[in-house]
């Protein structure tokens, strides 16, 4: 017997949207990064003083860098979700045992359960005891 759940990390985004988005993103990205090399190329140009040099450079740089944030921007927008597959095997038939309080001997209801840290912890409606949920042994 296989038990199986699936559980997906992102939200799904629309595919025609993700298409739009790598595309219009592609495109100003080497748009900023053509006009990054335009203005680096000139500001080594020899009639420019040293305060336009120094003001293209600049930008040259921003612009190169304001690329390289679009790129990474659209990476981000368009990742696929990722999906995780948990899958539980067992030996044979399993029927669910009641669960007991430790402190007052009540039954305890097995939807209360919450994962905390990824240990199971359950709260006795009756006596207020919070334990950790665990299974007894076969034998």
């Amino acid at each position: 017997m296989v038990f199986s759940s699936k559980i997906k990390i992102l939200a799904p985004i629309n595919t025609l949207l993700v298409k739009i988005i790598a595309v219009l993103g592609a495109i100003s990205a080497v748009v900023l990064f053509f006009f990054a090399v335009i203005f680096l190329l000139s500001s080594s140009a020899q009639s420019l003083s040293s305060e336009q040099s120094t003001s293209r450079l600049l930008v040259g740089f921003l612009l190169f860098v304001v690329g390289i944030a679009v790129v990474v921007g659209v990476y981000y927008l368009t990742r696929k979700p990722k999906t995780v597959i948990q899958q539980l095997e067992v030996s044979g038939q399993m029927k669910a045992a009641p669960i007991r309080c430790p402190n007052c001997g009540a039954s305890v209801d097995a939807n209360q359960i919450k994962i905390v840290a990824g240990v199971p912890y359950v709260t006795c409606p009756y006596c207020g005891t919070t334990f950790e949920v665990t299974e007894e042994p076969k034998w």
